[in-house]
């Protein structure tokens, strides 16, 4: 099962795919391809009973490729979408060759990792002692809240919790990986405390945070962690990461800080937004959203190792345990770990962390540009305060339309259909929104007209449709 005399051929066809991809990643696409006759053959296949060569096999991966949605153009602007970073690209192809894992001690590899967790962790401003690379932020928030679980209830891992005596808390616009984590650690979703947010910016409202921690203690209920959210999925809004700290000190709670997106732009003129940050017990940022690396490369940084330990920590026959500094498999869920960290390794070094910073600047510019250009027309409106971060929400108001939601969430569909563009839609205080977010390197000025214009011209020709 190798390629033999074939391998170079392979490698040199393979290289050509990537080149002639990477260029069209320069440009936006005037419209999506529809998924043709050959694609849907294709995937429609049996499990093939003949062998295909491996260079027939490559063009129909590439055209399976091009037929599929791309985050890494400019015009990509939903969800939280990654760059593809050239150099990352090339990270996951040199990580995947040599196959390394990082479950035991894998020598170099493993010191490549905690290298990387410690020029993260200068770069956001956060002093990590110990941190490792995961397959996203669901996974990094989790990680950490099993070990705030199990600092908070000691022992809870193996004779179980009380899961009406357990607590989560978080903004009401927290990430839903949350609950998610909630749901494994066995206090269900009925545990997660979701705070009200404020008016002004949507950030988590402090005072009525440490009500709720006071009342729960009082009602012996263990509050066993709070998690701050560094730029929420839904506006970018950031917490008040400094006041929120200064409540958890008191009632002695961990304190996560879920960054998956909005965390890098600590590094960037937006860093007084992040006070307090270096108070956190554990952070999670995800490298492959807004570090511009590809998916996926997320990495909790902490701050006291041996709850990690205290955690996962197992004694298993076949796992050596002979040196002070514990394995990777007892300190974190997953076991089997690949290289993640390589590609921001090489991110870091390619790049410099100026370049990354001013990446981080361009985008936040372009949102600040955004939420302008659609201040200032008259067929859109934005929320009644600047972007924080690199989220713009807007929405398109038509005098004649009677439904101005329906009319929207249909906007958002037809920008995808059209394919100029890409958009999701968001609902936000029961209102339907568009919710462009600029997260590429590729992204420009002109996309940003391109987006605007775009949304003005299909929300006009769709209004009377429904």
């Amino acid at each position: 099962m190798r390629l033999g005399m074939l391998r170079n051929q392979v490698l040199e066809h393979a290289a050509a795919i990537v080149e002639e991809a990477w260029i069209s990643f320069d440009e936006a696409r005037p419209s999506e391809p529809d998924l043709s006759k050959e694609v849907l053959d294709l995937l429609d296949a049996p499990l093939p009973t003949a062998r295909v060569d491996a260079i027939t096999a490559l063009d129909d991966a590439r055209l399976i490729l091009e037929h599929s949605l791309a985050q890494t153009r400019p015009r990509f602007l939903a969800y939280v979408g990654s760059s593809g970073l050239e150099i990352g690209a090339v990270g996951d192809l040199l990580a995947h060759s040599y196959d390394v894992n990082l479950a035991l001690d894998a020598r170099a590899a493993t010191l490549l990792e905690e290298q990387t967790v410690r020029w993260l962790g200068d770069f956001v401003g956060y002093p990590s002692r110990a941190g490792w690379f995961t397959s996203g932020g669901t996974v990094s928030n989790i990680n950490a809240l099993v070990a705030a679980r199990e600092q908070a209830i000691p022992g809870g891992r193996r004779a179980g919790i009380d899961p009406s005596r357990a607590a989560l808390y978080c903004s009401a616009e927290a990430h839903y990986s949350v609950k998610r984590a909630a749901e494994i650690l066995g206090i269900g979703t009925n545990a997660v405390r979701e705070i009200p947010i404020s008016a002004d910016g949507r950030a988590l409202r402090v005072d009525l945070l440490a009500q709720a921690l006071a009342q729960d203690r009082e009602a012996g209920i263990t509050p066993i962690a709070v998690v701050a959210t560094a730029g929420t999925t839904l506006t970018g809004a950031v917490d008040l990461l400094d006041e929120i700290a200064d409540v958890c000190e008191t009632h002695g709670v961990w304190l996560h800080v879920d960054g998956a997106y909005g965390l890098p732009a600590a590094a960037t003129s937006r860093m007084d937004h992040f006070r307090g940050l270096h108070r956190a017990d554990s952070i999670s940022v995800d490298a492959h959203k807004w570090l511009f690396v590809p998916k996926a490369c997320s990495a909790l940084l902490v701050r006291n190792p041996s709850a990690f330990v205290s955690a996962f920590g197992h004694d298993e026959a076949y796992v050596p345990h002979d040196g002070e500094i514990p394995n990777s498999v007892d300190v974190t869920l997953e076991y089997s770990r690949p290289l993640r960290s390589l590609k921001l390794w090489l991110a870091f070094r390619v790049h410099g962390p100026d370049e990354m910073r001013a990446a981080l600047e361009a985008n936040l510019a372009q949102a600040q540009y955004c939420y302008d250009r659609a201040a200032g027309h008259p067929e859109l409106e934005v929320l009644p305060f600047r972007p924080t971060l690199s989220i713009v929400p807007i929405r398109q108001r038509l005098d004649e339309c009677t439904d101005l939601d329906a009319h929207n969430l249909r906007l958002a569909s037809a920008i995808q259909a059209d394919g100029s563009s890409y958009v999701s839609p968001a609902n936000i205080d029961g209102e339907q929104w568009l919710r462009p977010c600029f997260t590429n390197i590729r992204t420009s000025f002109s996309d940003v007209d391109a987006f605007i214009d775009s949304v003005a011209c299909i929300g006009r020709a769709i209004c009377s449709e429904h």
